[in-house]
């Protein structure tokens, strides 16, 4: 409000030289105050890599997009462009002491969204950070897990507002890494998120993403970008009708509502309910579960689920023999095999594995 203040001051000196005209324009409703800025905002259309405004003192571009698929490689908006801050996944934010925070505990690793002021929203520089986390996840071989959560009783919010109307907007490309960072990356070891508090509009996303969800009671999932006219771009529309069906899907895509944790794991959105304050440990547990088993199995069989998606099942029935085909051959199956047949794992036992 400061900054619209601003420049209705600057671009309407006759305005700031009347003071009882400014401060009637000071004594609008909110209401009110919030339209005259989107109508602002609204003045700036981002197009490639230029920013296209009807103003003369031009404001920041609202986010990068491709307009037209590329052609002969891949097209680099300016923001893509820029080199990635120094620091690897621990990145510095302003306001915040850190927007990505990693921890490893032994097998496992836990990568937070650490901006609690903004209810974890995700901004350019924290969506690259949380790329680099999750790349070097994968690459790491000592991890077989990874949890996603935020910090402060809350998972994600989002896209940062705030920050696409300061420029520092993410990059909405057909190539590449997703708007808010690794929606777009396959791993080919499974991320559990820990969701607290809300996990709405590209928040959602992120949490879909995801292999499981351990939802708190009092999470709220939600297309909450539904009231400003904010599209799913980070595979939203693609992956909640695939958990949860198209009929849940739609309407949740279409009215934007919340849906609680309760509501969320009987239709399937959320995988186990925690009590509030222990998604992140209910979400630790399952991990380091998926850590003991037997981990070229395991990495094929989820293989196998996320390639069949769109292939005639004939041709998705060849994939998954021919994956498990290749895990015979390294002979962790038949060590396994051994393992049972010396009595371990009898009766559905899984301390012993």
């Amino acid at each position: 409000l400061l900054r619209f203040d601003l420049f209705y001051r600057v671009r309407n000196p006759a305005q700031a030289r009347n003071p009882a005209r400014h401060r009637r324009m000071a004594a609008l409703a909110p209401s009110a105050r919030f339209l005259n800025i989107m109508a602002f905002l609204r003045s700036s259309v981002t197009v490639g890599d230029e920013c296209i405004t009807n103003i003369p003192s031009r404001p920041p571009c609202l986010g990068v997009f491709d307009t037209e698929l590329p052609q002969g490689g891949r097209k680099q908006s300016a923001i893509s462009r820029q080199a990635p801050p120094a620091g690897g996944a621990q990145r510095a934010d302003k306001g915040n002491a850190m927007a990505v925070k990693t921890e490893k505990h032994g097998d496992l690793v836990v990568i937070s969204i650490d901006r609690p002021a903004v209810r974890n929203a995700v901004d350019y520089e924290t969506a690259t950070g949380l790329v680099e986390a999750f790349r070097a996840f994968d690459a790491d071989k000592q991890r077989l897990a990874a949890v996603l959560t935020g910090t402060g009783g809350h998972f994600c919010a989002g896209a940062d507002l705030k920050a696409v109307a300061a420029g520092r907007g993410n990059r909405v490309t057909l190539e590449g890494d997703g708007p808010l960072g690794p929606t777009r990356m396959v791993l080919s070891k499974p991320v559990i998120a820990a969701v607290e508090g809300f996990a709405v509009a590209g928040g959602l996303e992120l949490a879909l993403w995801c292999d499981m969800r351990v939802a708190a009671r009092s999470a709220v999932f939600g297309v909450y970008c539904r009231r400003w006219g904010v599209p799913l771009v980070d595979g939203g529309t693609v992956r909640l009708p695939r958990l949860i069906g198209q009929s849940h899907a739609m309407d949740m895509i279409l009215t934007g509502r919340g849906v609680g944790g309760e509501e969320a794991l009987r239709m399937g959105l959320a995988n186990r309910l925690a009590e509030d304050g222990e998604a992140l440990h209910g979400a630790v547990e399952i991990a380091e579960r998926l850590a003991r088993f037997p981990q070229r199995c395991l990495r094929s069989d989820r293989r196998s689920v996320l390639m069949q998606w769109g292939k005639p099942m004939h041709e998705a029935l060849q994939q998954e023999t021919l994956l498990g085909r290749e895990v015979i051959k390294s002979g962790e199956t038949v060590h396994g095999a051994s393992r049972f047949n010396d009595g371990a794992g009898r009766h559905g036992d899984f301390k012993d594995i």
